[in-house]
């Protein structure tokens, strides 16, 4: 069945001037009146400009394509990149207004429609905002910025130190919250960020605790002595590709850190006294020195 709103994985089913037609290709020879259903169902064909025709497939050959509402209200095929699809959430730019709602650039070549009934301020061209894309009552493709009634706070499904994709959403006194897996609210806080960060960004983050009321709190760098380890065999692979020194320390500043290792100055100070405890490493002033046991 064409999944709308996703990426769908297709046959050409037929090479025109114009295109390509794309649908699922059933071969099965038994006539059950489900099997028979079924057919029927993934029958269903879309179009995919010959514009967009990455390659030169053959009838029978499958590709990739992305499948939304196009301006004739028909299903319709794509190769380009959606900027979210369907239950994900991104920051996209308003390109227009009218009086039932908002129309927002995400990639494709028919805008994405915010109705009025899902906004939570006036919209205007050229503002970002935050939305999630859903499906309407007439299984349309559309926007919502009440993202609240998409999300659950209670994130006990967590682990601390679990691996999670983060969509980064408003600043707050704290720090930032971030969509956690596009199903969960999570916070980064200011003191545990030592890179740049900004709005809609999806980066890859960790779960680094499910406090008491089940809210979840995040870091962008691993957790626990899992990470220590991992940054310690970095630390000497950078040594030996700098003819085994580097000038950063225990006393260099954070910023200087995280910019070579990606990681907060604790933990690297945690690595590299396990690296001197290992006699693997001396710690000079001015740097540490990478030791060659005879």
């Amino acid at each position: 069945m064409l999944m709308l709103g996703q990426y769908n994985r297709l046959t050409v089913l037929d090479d025109t001037s114009q295109g390509l037609y794309l649908g699922y290709r059933d071969d099965s020879t038994n006539d059950s009146e489900e099997d028979i259903d079924h057919r029927e169902r993934r029958a269903e064909k879309v179009f995919l400009p010959k514009a967009e025709v990455l390659e030169s497939p053959q009838v029978g050959d499958k590709i990739e394509v992305f499948l939304y509402i196009d301006s004739e209200d028909r299903i319709a095929a794509t190769t380009k990149t959606p900027l979210a699809c369907l239950g994900e959430f991104a920051w996209l730019k308003i390109v227009d207004v009218s009086s039932v709602g908002a129309f927002l650039d995400w990639g494709l070549p028919k805008d994405l429609f915010l109705p009025y009934a899902e906004q939570k301020f006036t919209p205007e061209v050229g503002r970002r905002v935050l939305v999630r894309v859903y499906l309407d009552n007439s299984n349309r493709l559309a926007a919502s910025t009440r993202i609240d009634t998409f999300l659950d706070e209670d994130g006990s499904q967590f682990k601390s130190g679990q691996e999670v994709q983060l969509t980064i959403a408003d600043s707050t006194e704290l720090g930032y919250k971030a969509i956690v897996n596009n199903s969960h609210w999570g916070i980064l806080y200011s003191s545990e960020l030592f890179q740049s960060i900004r709005k809609g960004q999806k980066i890859t983050g960790y779960i680094r605790k499910v406090r008491d009321d089940k809210k979840l709190d995040l870091s962008l760098t691993r957790i626990g002595f899992g990470q220590v380890e991992e940054l310690a065999e970095k630390i000497v692979a950078t040594l030996e590709k700098n003819d085994g020194f580097i000038m950063i320390t225990d006393k260099s500043p954070p910023e200087t850190i995280y910019a070579l290792f990606k990681v907060s100055k604790k933990v690297y100070k945690k690595a590299i006294g396990v690296l001197y405890k290992q006699q693997k490493i001396s710690i000079e002033k001015s740097g540490i020195r990478l030791v060659h046991n005879e």
